[in-house]
């Protein structure tokens, strides 16, 4: 097996030409990350079958027709990664109970990212409901570059933020350790996507276990190379989630966590 990878470097006004290189390589399979790679693929083919690994809600966006039947030459897993989002507010009201006002830390979107601002509008609507229902106040920050960083931390301490919201998006996870050790800094509790995060000393995650889907994905993969038809594969949703906290982290914000918390949690980190 011959692999061919091509990668944007966040220069996501060249997805379509790098789509379109490897259609002219004809490949048998594409596999394609998220969602504006998916979408970038989808565009540059109807015959060559793609994969999908970790995209927003592959039908509100429109990457499939339906989970039970995608259609087309598109299938694979879908993160669900939008609908977490309120599940983890309602985790940090839980864990910093007094807090009133509470940050969200967002990727600017840059050139060529259209998707990512109509998915992030979408992201923002339903983390409002959720808040107006915990009767906090949300502060959308937003960072690109690495000095961004800084300035967004300060910009939430300077608003009298509470707690915040990490983002699960390219920029956050590219600069992980640099958002852990600022939340550290600035004595700020905050809840992330995945348990990498909390073992690089954040405080806490819930989402879906990565690797779980990767797996999964691969599974699409050899069904495709040994003859299936992409369409007629159901798309997947995450059927295991992570609740992970980190104990250490939490007694130097001097944070008691809940007991009920620390009962449903998958791993604690003492």
């Amino acid at each position: 097996m011959v692999i061919e990878r091509r990668w944007a470097e966040r220069q996501f006004e060249r997805l379509p030409a790098l789509a379109t290189e490897l259609v002219q390589l004809k490949v048998d399979l594409i596999v394609a990350a998220a969602s504006l790679e998916i979408a970038a693929a989808k565009q540059a083919t109807t015959t060559i079958p793609v994969v999908m690994l970790t995209p927003f809600d592959a039908v509100e966006t429109g990457l499939v027709a339906s989970l039970a039947h995608p259609g087309a030459n598109v299938t694979g897993m879908t993160s669900m990664t939008l609908a977490f989002d309120p599940k983890r507010l309602e985790l940090l009201k839980e864990t910093v109970p007094g807090s009133a006002r509470i940050a969200v830390l967002w990727c600017k979107a840059g050139p060529g990212s259209d998707f990512l601002v109509w998915t992030g509008r979408w992201t923002w609507e339903g983390l409002q409901v959720t808040a107006r229902t915990l009767g906090v106040h949300l502060q959308r920050l937003e960072a690109g570059e690495p000095d961004d960083y800084e300035g967004a931390f300060a910009a939430a301490i300077s608003a009298r933020a509470e707690a915040m919201v990490v983002e699960q998006c390219y920029t956050n996870v590219l600069h992980q350790q640099r958002i852990v050790d600022l939340a550290a800094t600035h004595r700020l509790p905050a809840i992330y996507s995945g348990r990498p995060w909390v073992r690089a000393g954040g405080l806490m995650s819930y989402g879906p276990r990565w690797r779980d889907v990767e797996r999964r994905a691969a599974t699409y993969v050899d069904k495709i190379l040994k003859g299936a038809k992409p369409g007629d594969l159901p798309v997947e949703q995450p059927t295991k989630f992570d609740l992970v906290i980190n104990l250490q982290t939490a007694r130097a914000l001097g944070i008691t966590m809940p007991p009920a918390l620390l009962m449903l949690a998958d791993e604690v980190i003492r």
